[in-house]
Order: structure tokens, then sequence, then C-alpha cells
């Protein structure tokens, strides 16, 4: 894309020259005499970046400065000012300035800032277009459950068609890939959603306590039993259950599930009472449930009878295209948790998010944006404000690198988001150092889903100004 400069100068000679030389070094320029007609520049196009003089008449700098700040917060301003008002530009700085420079002007410097100051505005259009997307997706989704990749929108299509139905649903996938978000997504999308979603954690309770805690116990059932308990089937009745690690429960305690699934029947522990209940039962396990029951650790006919429909949730290293959004979503939560004005992540922390691994999944990645929302000293995460555990990284010379064992289509993906971000979202520029033609990378971003990343980035040069 072509960036537009907005030089707002009294003084045509230096206000002239200044556009002549921004132009050749690929930029689009408009000018104006003063603030005044600087806002009514505004008000007609989009401007990307402002060079004030810091005095004018009708509206001086620092006016212009104050007013663009509050209407377009992501516009930065760079402050021209003579030698005797120093100071009154250092002010400037502190009320919102990208920075200053003095007359008469040094072109290399100019250039040198021009360039940051336009790195610093896409930063902040692609933040804000990520924030946009991620409230596009939580108003069409449910809870928390995000993702734009083809993994995710099959996962959403699946929700949909069976939320509505009494279906028993397994859910597998690693630990941390969010299974969990989708027996909410199920439970809120059904008939059940005003009855309750009771939720047990298998792997968290030994087999005595985990049958208390699912039937409920009779007084005296056991030592400690002082009273009578009812269980989460019972009350889930209604609503859901869902089983969290159920590959985790004993063969007795699978029994005792299985018929309740059979005959929506069973007695607390200690009880002669049978209860009848009206539960849909959501599992999950990051296990290979049937491999299990091969090896006669699960029952097969409770695997059958969970596995009506099975959703499949990737890992998230097999779904990089929904990083972005999560990590905006994210960032989001922890800076208003943590009262910090962390508004992004730059490119070069873009690239090592995208390139790592993540053995633990969104639960991980949900982790260092918080670690890196504390650590963070300035407005957007840098690379160094990453923890440590991101040994991916890329080398000095801005290479990344790709894991052993990762499929070709993921390794090109991540090649073609390392350069676009590199060069700050240029194709055609990209399209260059990848020996591809722009058809050909314009195909890629799509096939990929990267639009929405590149949203703004067209075939000029955004980046180089001469020095």
């Amino acid at each position: 894309m072509t960036f537009t400069i907005l030089v707002a100068d009294d003084e045509k000679n230096i206000r002239s020259g200044l556009a002549k030389a921004l132009e050749m070094d690929g930029y689009a320029v408009v000018q104006a005499e003063d603030g005044q007609d600087a806002l009514k520049v505004m008000l007609k196009s989009e401007i990307d970046l402002i060079i004030a003089d810091l005095r004018m008449p009708k509206m001086s700098g620092d006016e212009l400065l104050k007013k663009v700040s509050s209407a377009y917060p992501t516009v930065p301003v760079i402050i021209l000012t003579g030698h005797g008002t120093v100071d009154n530009a250092v002010q400037a700085m502190r009320n919102g300035a990208y920075d200053f420079l003095t007359k008469p002007v040094n072109l290399e410097r100019l250039g040198l800032l021009v360039k940051r100051a336009l790195g610093r505005r896409e930063l902040a259009r692609r933040h804000q277009e990520l924030q946009e997307e991620v409230s596009r997706l939580e108003r069409r989704r449910s809870g928390e459950l995000l993702g734009k990749s083809a993994p995710m929108a099959r996962i959403f299509d699946l929700i949909e068609q069976v939320a509505p139905t009494r279906a028993s649903v397994l859910v597998t996938g690693e630990s941390g890939t969010g299974k969990e978000l989708v027996a909410n997504a199920l439970h809120s999308r059904s008939p059940r959603k005003d009855a309750p979603l009771v939720k047990v954690h298998c792997a968290a309770l030994s087999e005595s306590l985990l049958e208390s805690e699912l039937f409920g116990h009779e007084k005296g059932a056991f030592t400690g039993a002082a009273g009578q308990r009812k269980g989460r089937f019972e009350l889930a009745d209604g609503g859901t259950i869902f089983l969290d690690e159920i590959g985790e429960i004993d063969q007795s305690t699978q029994i005792k599930i299985l018929r309740v699934l059979q005959e929506k029947s069973f007695e607390r522990v200690g009880g002669e009472r049978t209860l009848s209940v009206d539960v849909r039962i959501i599992a999950a396990t990051n296990r290979d449930l049937k491999a299990e029951v091969d090896a006669g650790r699960f029952r097969e006919d409770l695997y059958y009878r969970l596995n009506v429909v099975n959703i499949h949730v990737p890992p998230l290293r097999e779904r990089s295209d929904d990083i972005p959004i999560l990590a905006a979503r994210f960032l989001k939560e922890f800076a208003e948790e943590n009262g910090k004005d962390v508004q992004g992540i730059e490119s070069k922390a873009a690239i090592i998010l995208s390139a790592y691994r993540w053995p633990g999944n969104v639960r991980e990645l949900r982790n260092v944006i918080e670690s890196a929302v504390v650590m963070a000293r300035g407005p957007y995460i840098a690379p160094d404000d990453l923890p440590a555990q991101l040994s991916d990284r890329p080398d000095d010379e801005g290479g990344i690198r790709i894991p052993l064992g990762i499929p070709m289509a993921e390794a090109e993906k991540l090649i073609i988001r390392a350069n676009l971000n590199a060069q700050g979202g240029n194709k055609s520029r990209t399209s260059d150092v990848l020996g591809i033609g722009r058809k050909t990378l314009h195909r890629k971003i799509h096939e990929y889903g990267m639009e929405s990343e590149f949203l703004k980035s067209g075939d000029s040069d955004a980046s180089g100004v001469s020095s």
C-alpha cells in the first residue's frame, strides 16, 4: 500500500520541499498551510502520518496535535521546530507527538523517523483490525472458542449441527486445545442452555471420590458421609454433564456411566432407591480411546455410546492462522486486567509466536501473552518481552526456524507470513524476496486465510525511505 503523509507548514518553500522529498521516497503527500487547513484535509482523506510546523497562523502545531490525538489516536505526528522553540517541541512530545525535528530539516533523519512512525501506525492499524475481527467472531460464536482457520470452521459447523440434538459427544484433542470450550459452546447452543452445565474433571479424583462425586451418596455410606449428598448427574438433571478426561476412569465407574446412558437411571452410593435423570453427556479426552479399548482398559460399549459424534480439536501448531486472533483476544483481556496500555504486538514478536510449536497449545499461548503483557515496557509487545521458552526465535538477521516434522504447507505458511511481516505487509516486495509472482502470493495468502492480517497491504513500497 502507499502511505499518505500530510505536511502542514505556513512556509510554502519548506512545505513544497518536504513534499517533493517524501514523494521521491514513494509516499503520497498532501499539503496544508496551517492547522485549520490540516484538519479539513483529515476529514476528506485517510492520512497515515502528519508532519506539522510548531508555529503556524490560525492553529499552531501543538493545537493541531491535541485535536489529532483526540480524534485520530493512531495517526502519528512529527513536529517541526526552530532552534528557539525546542523546549516547546519537547512539551509537544509529552502531549503525544511521535518525535520532533529542528529546522533546517535533515532529510536522512526525517526519512528514518517517517519509516519508524509509519511502522508504528501500521502496527496500530493491524491490531485494531484484529480486535474488530475478534469482536465479530465473539458475536458469532459461543464463549471464548475463537478461530478463523479451516479446522476451526469445521468445528463450528459441527457444533451448529450437533448442539440442538440429544446425541452424546466425545471431544478429543491434546491438553490445552480448548475441549472444555467446545462443551460450553455445545451446551449454550442447545435447547438445554437454561439448565445446568455441570463439569467433572475425572482425572483429579480417586476412584472412590469420583463415584460419590458423580452419583452422590446416602448418609453413612462410608466413613465421613455425615449426610445425604446429591451427585453431579443428579445436579445436571435436564441439562448437560461434561466429563473431562473420561479416559482416566476405572472400569467399575465406566459400567455405571454406561447404565446412565442406556437406562437414564442410577443409585447413590450406599442407596437403594433408583433415581431417573435426563442428562446429555459430553465427554473429553486427550487419549486415544480406541487404543484404550483395544488394550482392554476402556469398555468398548461405553466408547461407542459416548462417541456418537466425535469433535476433534487440532493442536495449535496445526492451525497457526488462529494465533494472531487468539493473541489479540488474550492481549486485550490481560491489558485490561493489569491496567497496562499495551496496544499490540511488534512484527518480530508476531513472527516468533507464529513459528513456535506450542506444545501446551492455546493454554500455553494464553499464559505467554499474559506474561508478555506484564513484562512489556512499551505500548507494543517486543521479542524481549516474550518468555525464554519460545526458543524457536528468529535469528539476528530476521530468519525463522522451521521445526522438524512440520507439514510442508505449514512451513510455507510460516515463511510467507514471516516475510510479509518483515516487509511491513508489502506484497510487491515480498513476492520479489520470495521469488514468486504477485498473483501467486495473493493466491497463497487467500489459500492460507491470511487476508485479514494483511488486509490493508497493497503493491507499492510501504517501508522504504531513501537516505
